[in-house]
C-alpha cells in the first residue's frame, strides 16, 4: 500500500526578502510569493489529494487555501510543523543578531543541534516534534495522498529521517521558497520522487 506525501515550502514573504529570521512569527507575502503559490497550485491541481496539512501561520495558510482550490477536502491544522522558534532573533538579520546578541550567537552555533537562540527552540527540539508529526502522518492516513504546507527545516528533517542522515546535516537538502518535494511510502519502504522542485510561475 503506497502512502504519498507532498510537501510544498510556502512562498516569498516579505522577511524572507530581507533575509531576516523568520520562525514562529509571520510576515506579508510579497508579489513574487503570491506567484509562487499560484504555480504550486497549478502543478498539483491533477492530483487527486485525500487529507491536507499545514502549519498554523498565515503565510502557510495562504498556501495551503490557494492550493485547495475546488477541492472539498478540509484543511488541519498542526502545530508540530512550525518553522523552528527562532526566540529573541525573530525578525531580525544575521548580521542584527551577531551585534545585538553576540554570545547567544556564539553559543547557539557552538552547541550544534541543542544550540537554540534566547527564548527559542534547538533543531533536536525541532526535530522531536516533527518526527511526532512524520510518524502520526503515516498511521493516521495510511494509503492516503498527504498535501503538507509548511517550512524550510521541516521538509529538510524529514528527509533526514527517511535517509538515515544524522539532523545535524540537514542543511545539505535545499528547500526553496515555492517548492514541492514528495515521497511515496510502502510500509518501511521510502521512494523520494523529487526533492525541491521549483515550479515555473506564470506569465
Amino acid at each position: 500500500m503506497r502512502t504519498s506525501i507532498w510537501f510544498v515550502r510556502h512562498g516569498q514573504t516579505e522577511a524572507n526578502r530581507a533575509r531576516r529570521y523568520l520562525g514562529r512569527g509571520d510576515s506579508p507575502l510579497t508579489e513574487y510569493g503570491l506567484r509562487q503559490h499560484a504555480a504550486a497550485a497549478s502543478r498539483l491541481r491533477p492530483l487527486p489529494f485525500t487529507h491536507a496539512i499545514a502549519s498554523p501561520t498565515q503565510r502557510t495558510r495562504a498556501l495551503a487555501e490557494d492550493l485547495l482550490q475546488h477541492r472539498s477536502i478540509p484543511l488541519r491544522e498542526d502545530p508540530r510543523w512550525l518553522e523552528v522558534d527562532q526566540g529573541l532573533w525573530e525578525g531580525l538579520t544575521y548580521r542584527e543578531v551577531t551585534r545585538r546578541f553576540p554570545a547567544d550567537a556564539q553559543a547557539r552555533w557552538a552547541l550544534g543541534v541543542d544550540g537554540r537562540p534566547t527564548d527559542g527552540e534547538s533543531l533536536a527540539e525541532a526535530a522531536a516534534r516533527v518526527a511526532a508529526a512524520w510518524q502520526e502522518l503515516l498511521a493516521t492516513y495510511r494509503g492516503g495522498r498527504i498535501l503538507v504546507a509548511t517550512h524550510a527545516t521541516p521538509i529538510q528533517l524529514v528527509l533526514c529521517f527517511c535517509c538515515n542522515i544524522p539532523i545535524a546535516d540537514h542543511w545539505r537538502w535545499r528547500i526553496d521558497l515555492g517548492s514541492i518535494t514528495a515521497l511515496d511510502v510502502y510500509g518501511a519502504s521510502i521512494i523520494i520522487r523529487t526533492v525541491n522542485t521549483v515550479p515555473p510561475l506564470g506569465g
